[in-house]
């Protein structure tokens, strides 16, 4: 299962931070992942404790490798290829309590608008 260096975007997907090593690359070569504060290219290898920025919609993982490995594994023993950064923890719980206090704008909406709704869209856009 170990190996000494491994393609960042072949980590990614082992450690279950994407569903497929595609998206994993198309990540990095979008820059949402960081080698060590750096951009990195899919092809870059990672190493025991390289740190790794990884944004995934609107959560954020500072991650340090614990371990490095090409397979993919079940998301227990995935969780022990890194070590997640206590200001990483901090920020995520945060984040995820922002959204929770947030409601979604269109929340209220479901399907079409009925006539009266329409009427008042268009009372109040001109």
């Amino acid at each position: 299962m170990q190996t000494e260096r491994v393609r960042i975007d072949k980590w990614l997907w082992a450690a279950r931070f994407f569903k497929t090593r595609n998206l994993a690359a198309q990540a990095v070569e979008a820059g949402r992942v960081k080698l060590n504060g750096e951009r990195a290219k899919p092809a870059k290898e990672v190493r025991v404790d390289d740190l790794l920025e990884v944004r995934n919609a609107e959560v954020a993982w500072q991650v340090t490798v614990s371990l490095v490995s090409s397979q993919r594994a079940a998301a227990p023993i995935a969780r022990t290829l890194y070590a997640e950064t206590a200001a990483s923890i901090e920020a995520r719980a945060l984040a995820a309590a922002q959204r929770r206090l947030q409601r979604e704008p269109a929340a209220d909406l479901h399907g079409r608008p009925t006539k009266r709704d329409r009427r008042m869209i268009h009372r109040f856009s001109e």
